[in-house]
């Protein structure tokens, strides 16, 4: 049986550098479910449509992959008032072991990260205030925060040490 791991936080929070290097630590047997595809790419799913669909479609990708043995990772903003219940059931639902982590980067921090990704041109800090959610935690036993100071590489060793 796989693991269910959850990385959240706000844009620029480090979330998908730090998935997406777990996957490669972990190996093949490792999903990862990015909001950002399933959401922006897949769906064309704007977060303040009523009646969402994406939070069903992250929730049935990560319970087939977990379904089928693999380790899956859930990546993204995955902001409590949206996705918060369906994580919440994924993880009460999972048999075995679950990991839930919340980057916690200011919004300042988030805005400077942000101007030095590639993507920085796709929208602005004011777009990105509306969406930010300071401590936006989903309040499940074993959520760990991890503060803006810890690097990547850093992050991977406090999962390393908790997992």
């Amino acid at each position: 049986m796989g693991d269910l791991i959850v990385i959240r936080g706000n844009s620029g929070a480090g979330k998908s550098t730090v998935a997406r290097q777990l996957r490669l630590r972990i190996g093949r047997g490792c999903a990862l479910v990015e909001q950002d595809y399933l959401r922006r790419v897949l769906l064309r799913e704007h977060d303040g449509v009523p009646d969402p669909i994406a939070p069903e479609l992250i929730g049935l990708n990560a319970r087939f992959a977990l379904s089928r043995g693999y380790h899956v990772i859930v990546e993204g903003i995955l902001d409590r008032p949206r996705y918060g219940a369906m994580l919440a059931e994924l993880i009460r639902d999972h048999d075995g072991a679950a990991y839930v982590y919340y980057l916690d980067v200011s919004f300042d921090e988030s805005v400077r990260r942000h101007a030095t990704r590639p993507q920085a041109t796709e929208f602005t800090a004011e777009q990105m205030r509306a969406w930010y959610r300071e401590r936006d935690l989903l309040g499940v036993p074993g959520e760990r925060v991890i503060p803006e100071t810890a690097g990547p590489v850093a992050v991977l060793e406090l999962m390393a040490r908790v997992r």
